[in-house]
C-alpha cells in the first residue's frame, strides 16, 4: 500500500486557540477541547446556552478551561421508585426569589417491574411566586396511556414552600420505576 503526502505551499493551516461561548471562552489544553451537554433550571428565552472555560462548570460541568458547555435550559428531569401507596416526589423546581409566573409543561412514564406494565402522560400547569411562596395556579394531565393494571397509579401538581412539585403514587406491593421531565417558561 502507497501513500502520497502533498506538502503544503504558503501558509500552514490554521489552528484555532479558543473557543468562544455566549459565557466564557474554552481553550485547548494539550489540544483537547472537552464538550458536553447537560439539563439545567436556569431561564433562558431560547432553552439553550453555551458555556466555555470556567463558566461551564455553572451548573454542574468540571469548569475546566478548555471545556465547552451546551445546557438546554428551563428543564428539570427526576426519577423515582415506588412499592408503596405513599405520594413520592419526582420532580422540585424552585421558581426563585424574583416575582413572577410559570408555565410548566413535560411528561411522566411510569414501568411496573412487577407484572410487568406500564403508562405515559404529559401535564401542563400554571404557578406564581411572589418570590417567597409559590401559589399553585391550575394544571391538567393529557394523552394519559395506561395498561389496565396501572389504572390505581397516579401522577400530580402541587406546590411546597417556593417550588413547583410533581409528584407519583405507586401500587401497594408493585416496584415501579418513574421518570420525568418538567420544563417551564417564565415572565416577571
Amino acid at each position: 500500500m502507497s501513500q502520497i503526502y502533498v506538502p503544503t505551499t504558503g501558509s500552514t493551516p490554521s489552528i484555532p486557540t479558543s473557543f468562544s461561548t455566549q459565557d466564557g471562552s474554552a481553550v485547548p489544553a494539550a489540544n483537547i477541547l472537552i464538550i458536553d451537554a447537560f439539563d439545567s433550571t436556569e431561564d433562558n428565552d431560547n432553552g439553550i446556552t453555551t458555556k466555555g472555560g470556567v463558566a461551564a462548570g455553572d451548573p454542574p460541568g468540571g469548569g475546566d478551561t478548555n471545556e465547552v458547555s451546551i445546557y438546554l435550559t428551563n428543564r428539570i428531569t427526576g426519577t423515582a421508585t415506588t412499592d408503596d401507596l405513599t405520594i413520592t416526589n419526582l420532580i422540585s423546581l424552585d421558581l426563585g426569589s424574583t416575582p413572577g409566573t410559570f408555565f410548566v409543561f413535560g411528561n411522566v412514564q411510569a414501568f411496573n417491574a412487577t407484572t410487568p406494565a406500564g403508562s405515559s402522560f404529559s401535564f401542563d400547569g400554571a404557578y406564581r411566586t411572589d418570590g417567597v411562596t409559590a401559589t399553585f395556579i391550575a394544571g391538567q394531565f393529557s394523552n394519559v396511556f395506561e395498561e389496565v393494571t396501572m389504572e390505581d397509579t397516579n401522577a400530580s401538581l402541587d406546590v411546597t414552600g417556593n417550588s413547583a412539585i410533581l409528584d407519583v403514587l405507586g401500587l401497594l406491593g408493585d416496584t415501579i420505576r418513574w421518570s420525568g421531565v418538567m420544563e417551564y417558561r417564565r415572565v416577571i
